[in-house]
């Protein structure tokens, strides 16, 4: 392997595919030096054949996150320029049909886990004097969604953690940033049918005739690209501004519908809101 010590260093969490995968080549092919983690050891694997340093991190298990983050720092030296928290799963249903532990699953992914990671890179950032912590949110980090009210719930604690940490952050150089991507290529929604089939008893449910006419469909069946869905490419673009730019945003709106959602949630009073959302 060649010498890497003087690239700077991303950790990248989720990269078995979709967004994460993309980030991990095109940060690679931009000159820095990507640790490519993935929630399960096989996806690891194959990510090591691809030429990456690939550590296994399981947001959902603490061990794993601190394992992985000191294999990275031990490759390293010590040091870390940016982690992008990008890993998170769906679970479809409604509000009322999702149970407590679905809710508990999902956020110990979602956001417990992303918190933990952060956490535990801070101190490295400051010992070095520098640093980027990125996280994924979504458009629905921006606005409501039916049948994706877990991870609409995850998205929205994402965005008010960040904001915080970014004031807390403010005396410091370390920038916290928020990437909000909408439709994005990926595997979202096939790997989230397990998660549906483990704890939504949607046939039981008050819902039952709106699940078959409207979720189910579109859970099961590829229809294909969404309407304005954009390559992972888009989302790894902004990623490569919010790491390297002097003074980097905020806030990084990834495709046209997150540029929407945040304009008509400044604009619009809640109950247009729910009328917009609710004619789709």
């Amino acid at each position: 392997m060649t010498d890497q010590s003087d690239k700077p260093s991303i950790l990248i969490t989720g990269c078995s595919s979709g967004i994460g995968h993309n980030a991990a080549h095109g940060m690679r092919a931009a000159g820095w030096r990507v640790f490519a983690s993935c929630r399960q050891e096989a996806d690891c694997v194959r990510l090591r054949d691809e030429g990456f340093e690939s550590p296994q991190i399981d947001y959902a298990d603490s061990d794993s996150i601190h394992a992985g983050l000191a294999m990275v720092l031990a490759g390293t030296g010590g040091t870390l320029h940016a982690v992008f928290n990008n890993g998170a799963y769906a679970i479809p249903g409604a509000i009322e049909d999702l149970p407590r532990d679905a809710l508990r699953n999902i956020f110990e992914t979602n956001l417990f886990g992303v918190h933990e990671l952060t956490r535990a890179v801070i101190p490295v950032m400051r010992a070095q004097g520098h640093g980027r912590i990125v996280n994924c949110s979504s458009v629905l980090g921006l606005i409501p969604m039916q049948w994706r009210g877990a991870y609409v719930a995850t998205k929205y604690a994402m965005e008010g953690l960040t904001d915080v940490l970014r004031l807390e952050m403010r005396d410091t150089a370390i920038a916290v940033i928020l990437i909000e991507p909408g439709p994005i290529t990926s595997k979202i929604r096939a790997n989230s049918i397990p998660h549906f089939e483990r704890f939504i008893d949607w046939e039981n449910s008050a819902r039952a005739e709106e699940y078959h006419a409207k979720l189910l469909k579109r859970l099961y069946e590829d229809r294909g690209p969404d309407r304005f869905e954009l390559p992972p490419d888009a989302v790894t673009q902004k990623l490569l501004r919010a790491v390297t730019a002097d003074r980097p945003r905020p806030r990084y709106y990834v495709t046209t519908p997150t540029y929407f959602a945040g304009a008509i949630r400044r604009v619009l009073s809640t109950r247009l809101l729910d009328w917009v959302l609710l004619r789709g």
